[in-house]
């Protein structure tokens, strides 16, 4: 096995590690808002529901976010372009604090543990030197004459990371979703939808896989300006969880 398959599969295992300290599972990507705005007669239709839920979820996650990740990754010189767009197409508030919350703990961690001392190409040097450039940026930003500054969402940053760090642009888009269909999953385990069991069973389950896959194939050749919500509705759950009476997630 040469070394540049190790280390990318070093990296690819790093970044799916669940200790990763990005904070995702903070965020419930707005499964608790559908939760308290529901009533389900019976424990098998909320998980019917659950699973409707995390479909849709992993759909609409691919539509709004997975071509600024795929254009981080092939241009990373366009960074703060992406990020500044990213930002302007991300009415919802919630989610918007989501994003920027694990875009910051992801430069923390590249900034303390992940920055390569030597990269494996020419093409991994320069984004892991668009990262490094972006995080001093971030730190020292101000707000301009429109109150406008860097944000450091957390889509475009991933794909510019998965560059460095040497992985392949599918792995890459693979890995942003299996990453969210994690966070999502462990919310429900949290909000009492089913076990630890289950949502493994789940996590491994071929359906899952499809999902992801599919995701992946329908937006792998998109643009940034092809991106779009596909399931209003998660935004509407997603801003609507600040009205919950109680609540464990901060999304």
């Amino acid at each position: 096995m040469s070394s540049r398959t190790s280390g990318s599969l070093h990296a690819l295992l790093l970044l799916s590690d669940s200790a990763l300290p990005l904070g995702s599972f903070a965020f419930s990507s707005g499964l608790e808002s559908f939760l308290g705005h529901h009533k389900y007669p019976s424990n098998n239709a909320k998980l019917q529901a659950f699973d409707s839920f995390l479909e849709q979820s992993i759909a609409n996650v691919a539509s709004t976010a997975l071509p600024y990740v795929l254009t981080g990754y092939t241009e990373p010189e366009e960074l703060e372009n992406l990020d500044n767009d990213f930002d302007a197409s991300t009415p919802c508030t919630v989610a918007r604090r989501a994003s920027i919350g694990q875009g910051r703990a992801l430069l923390a961690i590249w900034e303390k543990a992940l920055a390569p001392s030597t990269a494996s190409t020419v093409r991994a040097r320069d984004a892991a030197t668009n990262v490094s450039d972006f995080a001093t940026k971030v730190k020292t930003s101000r707000p301009d004459a429109f109150g406008m500054s860097l944000n450091a969402h957390f889509a475009p940053l991933f794909g510019v990371v998965s560059n460095a760090l040497g992985l392949t642009t599918h792995d890459a888009a693979y890995l942003f979703l299996l990453n969210h269909a994690k966070a999502v999953l462990s919310a429900a385990v949290r909000a009492s939808v089913f076990g630890p069991y289950q949502s493994q069973a789940t996590l491994a389950s071929e359906k899952l896989q499809r999902w992801i896959n599919d995701s992946v194939t329908r937006e792998s050749n998109k643009k940034v300006r092809d991106s779009a919500v596909t399931t209003p509705t998660m935004d509407l759950w997603m801003g609507r969880h600040e009205l919950l009476y109680s609540r464990i997630f901060n999304s």
